[in-house]
């Protein structure tokens, strides 16, 4: 057996299935990083340096992540929008809404796929 030079191949750290043979999630990962830049640049030009913090390394794994990188992100940024401490409070609000929207998209997606394999993005 040959290993898969991009793969891990310790046992218990296959990362699962590329992205890009999900296209669901591939798409929805790329909107919620399309929208995650657009809040980004938000953050900046509003001068708001914790959020510009916080959502800094989101981008890059929504756009670029495996499945569990993609959960993981998606998961950062919805906690950005807490009940005591929220980037609606900080940033405009549209940006803000289609970033929350993408990124429940990506999650329902994740779970969906997850359901249909009983995978949990290894």
């Amino acid at each position: 057996m040959t290993a898969d030079p991009g793969r891990p191949t310790t046992p218990g750290s296959v990362r699962g299935p590329a992205r890009h043979d999900i296209p669901a999630i591939d798409e929805a990962a790329l909107a919620a990083g399309r929208a995650a830049d657009v809040l980004l640049d938000a953050a900046r030009a509003r001068g708001s340096a914790r959020w510009e913090r916080y959502l800094a390394p989101i981008p890059e794994a929504l756009f670029d992540g495996d499945l569990r990188d993609l959960r993981a992100a998606a998961r950062s940024g919805r906690s950005a929008f807490g009940p005591k401490d929220s980037v609606m409070d900080a940033l405009p609000t549209a940006p803000c809404i289609a970033f929350r929207d993408a990124l429940d998209v990506l999650l329902k997606r994740i779970a969906r796929y997850e359901a249909e394999t009983g995978s949990r993005g290894r």
